[in-house]
């Protein structure tokens, strides 16, 4: 029982609901790459591959996102009773952990797909664990920032497939780099008062409510138009045009109604969730574009 809790404990250091939406958004990446698409078969090592590596890749840079805010995530209600804070797992561990699934990951990803794919995830954890997360603590500017290797996972499929970066594959790239601020932005407007106490600097805090709502909407806005750019350029068909603009008119409009004053933490948590069905919802349309 105790070494259940004891691997439960390391499984949760890999924060396990984000891994499994940047594996969403991987296959995204790999059911749009032209060889899929065309309906030429990708072998069964590179896909398995290829998702363990990104999942190995995302669980190790998560890892070493807990291991540095341990002491952080003390202060906030909702991560104080992690692993590392809790004293559940003592940090030499946690960091050896972090670094064992971040080189299996390059290693994974450089055999069964390639090592275009192996040194942009190698590259995506180095930004987001050396660069983003100490930024965290400086400057709300670390957003966008953290949002690059954020934005990793469709990039990651599209090009263990190919073996190239083409424009559809960085139109995904940028749909997801862009919808990370929006949402973002809504859990820093409803946890704001936890992020003071852990003296991260999110843009409610240091620019005010009000410019924070203004930034959701202006990366709201910017969201819809890239989003239906992959059909122009024929990354995607009538089906995603449709699912995409539907879904784009009600997130946009979503984000507009927080620009009422009465609009607070309850709005906020509520437009956190909407793009949480947003992002999935669109994934799910580009691949029923691609298959159907």
């Amino acid at each position: 029982m105790r070494g259940q809790t004891k691997t439960a404990d390391f499984v949760a250091l890999t924060k396990p609901s984000i891994t499994r939406m940047c594996l969403l958004m991987a296959a995204g990446g790999m059911a749009l790459a032209p060889h899929a698409a065309a309906g030429e078969s990708t072998s069964w090592f590179t896909i398995v591959s290829t998702f363990l590596g990104i999942a190995l890749a995302v669980g190790g840079a998560n890892a070493f996102n807990m291991w540095w805010e341990r002491n952080t995530d003390g202060l906030m209600s909702r991560t104080k009773r992690r692993p590392l804070p809790a004293g559940r797992i003592r940090p030499a561990a946690a960091f050896k952990f972090a670094a064992a699934l971040s080189l299996a990951s390059i290693v994974v990803l450089a055999v069964g797909a390639n090592l275009l794919t192996a040194a942009l995830a190698g590259l995506s954890i180095l930004s987001y664990v050396a660069v983003y997360t100490p930024l965290k603590y400086k400057t709300p500017a670390a957003l966008i920032i953290g949002a690059v290797p954020g934005a990793a996972p469709p990039l990651l499929g599209w090009t263990a497939v190919t073996g190239s970066i083409d424009p559809p594959a960085l139109v995904l790239f940028f749909i997801l780099l862009v919808w990370q601020l929006p949402h973002f932005i809504a859990i820093a407007l409803y946890r704001k008062q936890e992020y003071a106490r852990a003296g991260i600097k999110v843009v409610p805090l240091v620019r005010g409510d009000a410019v924070a709502k203004i930034q959701a909407v202006a990366w709201a806005m910017v969201l819809v138009p890239l989003s239906l750019l992959l059909v122009p350029i024929g990354g995607a068909g009538a089906i995603y045009w449709v699912c995409a603009a539907l879904l784009g008119a009600a997130f946009l409009g979503w984000s507009f109604t927080g620009l009422d004053n009465d609009a607070g933490v309850k709005w906020a948590r509520n437009y956190f969730l909407a793009s949480l069905v947003y992002l999935p919802a669109l994934t799910v349309a580009l691949v029923a574009d691609v298959l159907l």
